[in-house]
């Protein structure tokens, strides 16, 4: 276990903030790049969150519950969500590798 920057994990202020409200539990990101471990931590103000899993996965595994997890009413709304935080020419594919991190406060 290690403790890692929230910055590591999360990028940026809105998701940060989202994390330390509860309203976001998990984060998928391309497979590029491995960001956490499962048994890492980190801290927002005060709190402490524990990553419970890091799971390898393809973009179009994801569900309805996993937008929620993320802090979209529903998929469709994560896809459209994930197109404007991308504007460089982010495009939906179903068979794109990523990493779910599912996290979860541990101490407040």
């Amino acid at each position: 276990m290690t403790e890692i920057a929230p910055d590591d994990l999360l990028p940026n202020d809105r998701v940060t903030e989202a994390v330390a409200e509860g309203r976001v539990t998990q984060l998928t990101r391309g497979a590029s790049n491995r960001y956490a471990e499962a048994g890492d931590t980190f801290a927002l103000d005060g709190d402490t969150f524990e990553v419970t899993e890091v799971e390898e996965r393809k973009l179009g595994d994801m569900t309805d519950g996993d937008a929620e997890r993320e802090g979209s009413p529903s998929l469709d709304a994560y896809k459209a969500r994930m197109k404007r935080a991308h504007p460089g020419g982010f495009e939906w594919d179903d068979d794109a590798d990523v990493l779910t991190y599912r996290f979860e406060r541990v101490s407040a």
